[in-house]
């Protein structure tokens, strides 16, 4: 956390001062609501974002835990127009944890309001979360959330300060993409999330087409489904716009990956004799992350259904799809290559195979690198009475470490209460864990003190979200319909440590009976998280000989 802090104070720009009142009480914002923006009250969570940086505002300097700006968050309760939410020397922030560690000097400061909807669930909760507005649980750009204009100010936490901010405008609607020759986008209503939820809820795709298919209008085609984080771009980067790549920007991708870009994977897919196939992605955000990682859950609610019964069906009924297990192909990486080995296993007479990417933890005694049956504490290991040292949660790829499992923690509890970060350990707690006593998802782990609560970890493998565990237990009904189907890929030096639950899976499938057959390459040496040993249309064309065979 020094060095973090270190790097906020470096290289001092000079600004104009703002008007401020004075501080008695040590640093303090005050952040209201313009009658004229709003004026009802609102619910949902205050943030103050501080920079010295002015190169884009201070707001979008929040990308994630590794790279991002001073920002402070709490949350508010039907704030009515014109009273103020209170962000002081008490409210936790990250990467420093509070006004008083911003060193005395010149700062540019915004402030931003997530709205919250209130969802009146099928299950009898009630709960307050933000509704993703088609931008993927973005905080800092969702639509209708509410910013202030930037700040200059100078701020002296030893002096006390009170910088007041009002919220005045509102962040528009995300625009569409058009439809193309080779590209379409489906956005419906489903009837089963919306009747959970108590509020409208949306499910989408996009659709990258094979050449001709405007032409030969009585031809069917396989189909692969990559998954992945909230996009509405095309499958497997599709662009029609040519890149210009220098040699080094060249050696440079081909050291960590394989993937071409997007323009090469256009020539390749539109040429002549290229396979044939319907690529798609979907859209499935909750109002708890930009994905429902593809499977019903106590907290999420039916989106396994939703996809399997509501989504796949419109898709193959509106366009020109192969309706075989044979002919219905899945890939994904990280949290998409959780999902393609998830819906593989759970609906192994639906799929034909899975290529799966860098998974998210397939094994939970590898939580990248926890193992949540055992630990006590997600944050330290101990070493002796006397010593332990931090859990990391980054590397580079010689080992050096990013960040640790306690500064993401720090970094999610300062995104938002109750699992409502729209990170990455919230989201598994509310696919993975129980309903907690308030409505909202129960913690793993306390997000700020680490400590592991083994009934939320024992729910986790008891309702089957731990995927090497459930082929293990299940493996003499799965073991003939999965044979030859299972394909998994990462690199040795994982950036989240996903490899090692990979490692677990393999151990198992190696020695199952019946044998699986199942495929497993790791990148050597040194290979990150992102890394697959193919270009994107070399996947297709392996794709296409299965499908063949």
């Amino acid at each position: 956390m020094r060095f973090c802090n270190l790097a906020v104070v470096a290289a001092v720009a000079v600004c104009p001062l703002a008007a401020q009142g004075p501080g008695p009480g040590g640093p303090r914002f005050e952040i209201s609501v313009r009658a004229e923006l709003r004026n009802t009250p609102v619910t949902g969570r205050v943030y103050v974002f501080v920079t010295r940086r002015d190169d884009e505002e201070p707001r979008l300097q929040v990308h994630h835990e590794s790279d991002c700006t001073p920002f402070f968050g709490v949350d508010v309760n039907a704030l009515a127009p014109g009273t103020v939410a209170v962000i002081d020397g008490s409210t936790l922030g990250y990467p420093v944890a509070s006004l008083t560690d911003i060193p005395a000097g010149d700062y540019r400061v915004q402030a931003l309001l997530s709205v919250y909807t209130e969802f009146h669930r099928a299950d009898g909760h009630t709960l307050w979360l933000h509704d993703d507005q088609w931008e993927g649980q973005q905080f800092n750009k969702s639509p209708g959330n509410l910013v202030s204009e930037v700040e200059r100010v100078h701020l002296d936490p030893r002096a006390g300060y009170t910088v007041r901010l009002a919220l005045g405008r509102a962040l528009p609607p995300i625009e569409p993409p058009p439809d193309t020759k080779w590209v379409k986008h489906v956005k419906i209503q489903s009837k089963m999330l919306t009747a959970w939820w108590g509020h409208p809820m949306y499910l989408g795709a996009t659709l990258l087409l094979p050449r001709d298919y405007d032409r030969d209008t009585t031809r069917r085609y396989p189909t692969v489904y990559q998954q992945g984080h909230f996009t509405l771009n095309p499958p497997f980067g599709f662009s029609t716009d040519s890149i210009a790549e220098t040699p080094a920007q060249r050696a440079a991708r081909l050291e960590r990956t394989l993937r071409e870009p997007g323009f090469e994977f256009y020539k390749a897919w539109s040429s002549a004799n290229f396979p044939r196939l319907i690529a798609v992605t979907f859209q499935h955000a909750t109002p708890y992350f930009d994905d429902s990682y593809a499977v019903n859950s106590a907290n999420n609610g039916p989106y396994g259904d939703a996809i399997m019964q509501e989504l796949i069906p419109y898709l193959e009924a509106h366009f020109r799809m192969r309706r075989q297990p044979k002919a219905r192909f899945l890939t994904g990486g990280s949290t998409g290559g959780w999902e393609a080995l998830a819906l593989q296993v759970y609906h192994p007479d639906f799929f034909g195979a899975t290529w799966v990417l860098y998974p998210d933890p397939v094994d939970f005694r590898a939580y990248e690198l926890v193992n949540i049956y055992s630990d006590t504490s997600a944050f330290v290991y101990p070493v002796t009475e006397w010593m332990s040292y931090e859990v990391p949660a980054e590397r580079e790829v010689t080992g050096q470490g990013r960040i640790s499992v306690r500064m993401e923690s720090q970094f999610e509890a300062v995104l938002g209460s109750h699992a409502r970060s729209g990170e990455q350990f919230a989201i598994w707690e509310a696919t993975y864990g129980r309903v907690g006593e308030d409505g909202y998802p129960a913690e793993l782990w306390d997000l700020l003190t680490g400590h592991i609560r083994r009934d939320v970890a024992e729910y986790f493998k008891a309702h089957d979200y731990d995927l090497r565990d459930y082929l293990e237990r299940n493996w003499a009904t799965l073991g003939p319909k999965l044979r030859g189907k299972l394909h998994l890929f990462t690199g040795d030096m994982d950036t989240f440590y996903l490899n090692l639950a990979v490692y677990r899976l393999e151990e198992f499938l190696q020695n199952a009976r019946p044998a699986a057959e199942a495929e497993f390459r790791y990148g050597r040496p040194l290979k990150p998280h992102g890394w697959q040993p193919w270009t994107n249309a070399d996947l297709i064309r392996i794709m296409a000989a299965q499908a063949a065979r």
